[in-house]
């Protein structure tokens, strides 16, 4: 590993990892990406199967793997939108499939990163779900969130400009300043619950990363994943709950359920069978 690919030695914080699945660097995912993702896995169901996702790094607890990371930027009036693949139609196995899917940051990006402990089932995954992709907030994690946005409203950057400072007790101030919000789910019957985070900690990997995905995944410090535990599905918090911290998690994601612990300030592969979604 480069030394481009660390924090400043003197920041004394965490590097964002190139790669933990089986050695690989992240910039050769792309090409293994693209021979494996949404692989036909059952008669009744389409675009499943091994698949490698970016996501945040699981760092202590029995879940198997980190959060799916959902790519951001920050659109021209201000307002942060999650990236969704573009759909296409491809031919797997005789068969023509529809799916979400496209090169990103030097990568393979697919809906199917999405498509586990039920989600796949949902239709706001479907590859032809129309939807604005923007975030919108969902109260009850966080006061300043609630003391700001209805339920349901767009986030907007400028309600981040005391990211650098921002703490609620819980771990460290200046961390990063979170949101809970839905993504992909106006006129949806179930929510994509996702958390959206902006952080100095993002902009310092993006300086000093030489590879593309996190220019392309990122945007002016924010970061984003889908906020369901891939242990039990159940639904994790970021500086949330005191608990946190005796897990080593005030400064990272959460799950009560079971203690799984996440950083979503470290990014890695995870490589795991997606779930087919209803044909």
């Amino acid at each position: 590993m480069s030394q481009s690919d660390k924090y400043p030695a003197e920041s004394g914080r965490r590097r964002f990892v190139k790669g933990v699945v089986g050695g690989a660097a992240l910039a050769g995912v792309g090409a293994t990406g693209s021979a494996t993702v949404n692989t036909l896995t059952t008669a009744g169901g389409v675009g499943g199967g091994s698949t490698i996702a970016m996501s945040i790094a699981q760092t202590g607890g029995p879940a198997p793997r980190g959060l799916p990371q959902i790519p951001v930027r920050v659109t021209d009036e201000g307002y942060i939108e999650g990236i969704w693949p573009e759909t296409t139609t491809i031919t797997q196995e005789g068969q023509e499939v529809e799916v979400a899917q496209e090169e990103l940051g030097g990568r393979t990006y697919a809906g199917a990163w999405f498509q586990y402990c039920g989600v796949e089932a949902q239709e706001n995954v479907a590859p032809d779900f129309e939807s604005d992709n923007l975030f919108r907030a969902a109260p009850g994690k966080y006061d300043w969130q609630d003391d700001t946005y209805e339920g349901g409203d767009r986030i907007h950057i400028d309600d981040f400009d005391d990211y650098d400072e921002w703490g609620n007790g819980i771990g460290d101030d200046g961390v990063g300043k979170p949101a809970s919000v839905t993504w992909r789910s106006q006129d949806a019957d179930s929510d994509l619950n996702a958390i959206v985070i902006r952080s100095t900690r993002i902009e310092e990997a993006v300086e000093n990363s030489n590879g593309e995905w996190l220019e392309a995944s990122t945007d002016q410090g924010f970061i984003a994943y889908l906020n369901v535990c891939t242990h039990f599905c159940c639904i994790p918090d970021y500086k949330v709950l005191e608990e946190s911290t005796r897990y080593d998690a005030g400064n990272g994601t959460y799950c009560v359920c079971h203690q799984s612990t996440y950083d979503p300030f470290t990014l890695e592969e995870s490589l795991f069978i997606a779930r087919p979604r209803p044909d």
